[in-house]
């Protein structure tokens, strides 16, 4: 990987105290090593900075359409091996960052990215731009432990086991009847609502809003640990392995041709 002051796959901007980090890395916002690796360093530095909340959204009409497949496919197993850990940590990173974190969801947020936006604090999504879920199994891999446990933490109870099994991945209005979400707005207004939501919750005292935050994931944080070092492995295995690699390249085979 280059250096992270070398890559160009993430915009930051600052006004007023509050940053603003959008992902600007191809047409979709595909998570790969590149992106993921930039996404740790500017959480990073946004965390030591004096800016006080973050917001998290992605260029064009899309959030992020989750993994890479088409690297996993064409690179294999040496390449699984850096980007699971890799995907490990930025999630981690993102569920812990200490300062108050709203996902402004701009249109489709798939699989991996959907995982992004429920790392954050609180989630808006524009209405009519695209749909959101976690529809990994559907496609024959199963979930990091990280992955699981910040969908676990931040679904309701009730419908968290549905969705994971199901993949279904709803519009807007319906995700924010699941829960997915805790908000639609129209497009236009997704930023200022987005905003307005984290000049809240940046009027909590500091201190007091980074202990509770690390308090409420602490249990999430824990099963991750827990588990991370025999189920971890087991993913990478099937991720890698020549049966997944088939269902994943029949998968993409649908995919681009629906496109030409």
């Amino acid at each position: 990987l280059k250096p992270a002051e070398f890559l160009e796959l993430i915009e930051v901007q600052t006004n007023d105290s509050l940053t603003t980090i959008t992902l600007d890395h191809g047409k979709v916002n595909a998570m790969d090593l590149e992106l993921l690796h930039e996404l740790i360093d500017v959480v990073t530095t946004f965390e030591s900075s004096q800016a006080s909340g973050a917001i998290l959204t992605g260029r064009r009409s899309t959030f992020s359409a989750g993994v890479d497949l088409f690297r996993v496919v064409n690179e294999g197993q040496a390449y699984l091996e850096q980007f699971i850990p890799k995907l490990t940590a930025a999630l981690l990173k993102l569920f812990t960052v200490s300062k108050p974190l709203v996902a402004a969801i701009n249109g489709h947020a798939l699989a991996g990215g959907a995982l992004l936006a429920l790392a954050c604090d609180y989630k808006i999504m524009a209405k009519g731009t695209g749909n959101i879920g976690i529809p990994e199994l559907l496609v024959g891999v199963p979930f990091p432990s990280i992955a699981l446990e910040i969908a676990r933490f931040s679904l309701p109870r009730h419908v968290f086991q549905q969705l994971i099994y199901s993949g279904k991945t709803p519009a807007a209005e319906e995700a924010a009847a699941l829960g997915l979400v805790e908000q639609t707005v129209a497009p236009e207004r997704l930023l200022p609502a987005a905003t307005k939501v984290l000049l809240d919750l940046t009027k909590i005292p500091a201190k007091s809003f980074a202990a509770t935050k690390r308090l409420m994931r602490q249990p999430a944080l824990d099963n991750h640990q827990k588990y991370k070092e025999t189920l971890d492995a087991a993913v990478t295995e099937i991720w890698a392995s020549g049966q997944t690699r088939e269902i994943l390249s029949a998968y993409l085979a649908k995919v681009t041709a629906r496109k030409a």
